[in-house]
């Protein structure tokens, strides 16, 4: 009996906003170390999320260019890696967050872990959020009228 190969889904169109995940040693004047090789070239931090551990910590950054980035990363010696991250307009209002991890909810969307977006003072706030389906919590969220970002927008 003739077997048919096996065959893959289609991505989704969603493509997300590129994290990059750098793993330091928890030690006195890490962090600074990696911020400041962001001085040489013209990379801005937008987003940072520091878990820590004992002997090591996962610092998780939304950057304006992560290719330049992850290649100074590189260059300097960081362990780094690379994952999409949706990224959220918090509507206006007290309960913003709330709004969001309840749409997620309700659409079945599993939140891993989510952290704040330092924009501009004419932008609304904003959240970055790792989820177990990313093509489903955008639809999701712009079903519902949320603005989901695209990396240029960063």
């Amino acid at each position: 009996m003739a077997h048919e190969p096996l065959q893959t889904a289609h991505g989704g169109d969603f493509a997300g906003c590129r994290q990059l995940s750098v793993f330091l040693e928890n030690r006195l004047g890490q962090l600074l170390r990696l911020t400041r090789i962001f001085e040489e070239g013209d990379v801005n931090i937008l987003a940072l999320s520091v878990e820590g551990s004992i002997d090591c910590a996962i610092v998780r950054l939304l950057v304006n260019d992560p290719d330049t980035a992850y290649k100074m990363l590189s260059d300097t010696g960081f362990p780094s890696s690379e994952t999409e991250v949706v990224v959220v307009e918090l509507p206006p209002g007290r309960r913003g967050i709330m709004v969001v991890c309840a749409a997620l909810i309700s659409g079945e969307i599993n939140i891993n872990y989510l952290y704040p977006l330092i924009r501009g003072p004419d932008e609304n706030p904003a959240l970055a959020i790792q989820v177990d389906n990313l093509a489903g919590a955008a639809a999701v969220l712009q079903s519902r009228k949320f603005r989901v970002l695209q990396q240029f927008e960063l």
